[in-house]
């Protein structure tokens, strides 16, 4: 039988947080795993070492979150620092955990992480799903070195994530810290597992084709006229409500989105700048003859979608759960503000009291129905285990 249980801490003392968070985690009998979601503010090998110290020998797996974390306790942030950890035990499963900063590319990297984990949960084959988590920028790369190895597994996760988005972020395992790589940890079980991923954004009938696109994430035409031309005309932003920087926090209710070839998931391109050339960058990769759709939203439904997200998830899963893993974009948090009680409300009613945790990231990864597995941005992974 599944166990989970979570704990958290913002006392200010990096060493003094991970004790007390991993103490209340520790009664958790067979831990194989445990999720640690940290503030940038900490030194983070101090507080990893704090951690092990208090469940020694269980691997641990996380990043930096941006501004706080949610658990059945509540919104939990701390000016100081902050950290959560769900911690899973499970006599009949088995998780394997490895990570790697980058070297040479992230391919390379992503596939010989992928090798280290199996390799480190005695296991010579594929895991039944993974969790992967990596720095913003390069994840489609590092994800396409891991499906080398162990072909399409369901997956769940997301980037490392800053307060301020200047690159302060990590990511880490028990032995490893690193603002530039990937971890992942698969997980080998006969329990049932399910992922829900969403925008849970309006599709609106606003579509051109991206005629022209550099370096992956600079989307320079559509329907071959300037990017960000074809994005003024569809939303009627004003060029000064957009310009810069600005772009990033107007387009939370206005993203972009790409579908798959069957239709059953759309995913989340998140315009994050504007360029004087009139091309605008986005946080995922994307290509020439797709077609890109104008998604639309309000605060209230990103608020609103986190509970309705999680029932979707109980009824996927199909069976009891006994802990659920939220994956919730930065982003979405940054636009929700400070109604983020209403989300961590929503999220504990849903859960009924079944442990969760909840960190807030720069990329979400998952899958839906039968579709490959997707780096995206502005979206939800929500994963569920059986008890």
């Amino acid at each position: 039988m599944l166990s989970a249980k979570t704990g958290t801490s913002v006392n200010a003392s990096p060493e003094l947080a991970g004790k007390e968070a991993a103490a209340a985690v520790k009664a958790v009998e067979d831990a194989k795993v445990a999720f640690v979601y940290s503030g940038v503010q900490y030194d983070t090998k101090a507080l990893l070492g704090a951690v092990s110290k208090e469940l020694p020998g269980v691997p641990l797996i996380g990043n930096t979150s941006f501004t706080g974390v949610i658990t059945d306790q509540g919104f939990v942030t701390g000016d100081d620092g902050f950290v959560g950890i769900m911690a899973m035990g499970d006599a009949d499963m088995t998780v394997g955990v490895a990570g790697s900063p980058k070297e040479g590319d992230a391919r390379a990297t992503g596939h010989k992480v992928a090798v280290e984990a199996m390799k480190n949960a005695g296991k010579d084959c594929a895991p039944d799903y993974f969790f992967m988590v990596a720095s913003p920028g390069e994840e489609e790369f590092y994800l396409k070195g891991i499906t080398e190895v162990i072909g399409r597994v369901p997956m769940f996760g997301g980037s490392a994530a800053d307060n301020t988005i200047t690159g302060e972020w990590v990511l880490y395992t028990s032995d490893m810290v690193t603002p530039d790589g990937v971890a992942v940890a698969f997980f080998y079980t006969d329990k049932a597992f399910a992922d829900v991923y969403t925008g849970a954004y309006k599709e609106t009938e606003k579509v051109g084709i991206i005629t022209k696109v550099e370096d992956y994430r600079k989307i320079c035409e559509i329907d071959g006229v300037p990017a960000l031309e074809k994005y003024m005309e569809w939303t009627g932003a004003k060029k000064d409500e957009i310009e810069g920087g600005n772009l990033l926090g107007y387009s939370v209710t206005a993203p972009v989105g790409v579908k798959d070839p069957l239709g059953d998931l759309i995913a989340i391109r998140h315009p994050q700048s504007a360029n004087e050339d009139m091309t605008f960058n986005i946080g995922n990769n994307a290509a020439v003859g797709t077609a890109m759709i104008l998604m639309e939203g309000s605060v209230d439904q990103l608020i609103s979608s986190t509970g309705e997200t999680l029932e979707k998830l109980k009824t996927k899963l199909g069976k009891e759960p006994g802990a659920y893993m939220l994956v919730h974009c930065g982003g979405r948090r940054a636009g929700i503000g400070d109604r983020i009680d209403e989300v961590a409300k929503a999220l504990k009613d849903a859960a009924g009291g079944v442990p969760f945790i909840t960190e807030f990231t720069f990329g979400e990864f998952g899958y839906e129905d039968d579709g490959r597995n997707t780096c995206g941005g502005l979206m939800l992974s929500f994963a569920g285990f059986e008890k």
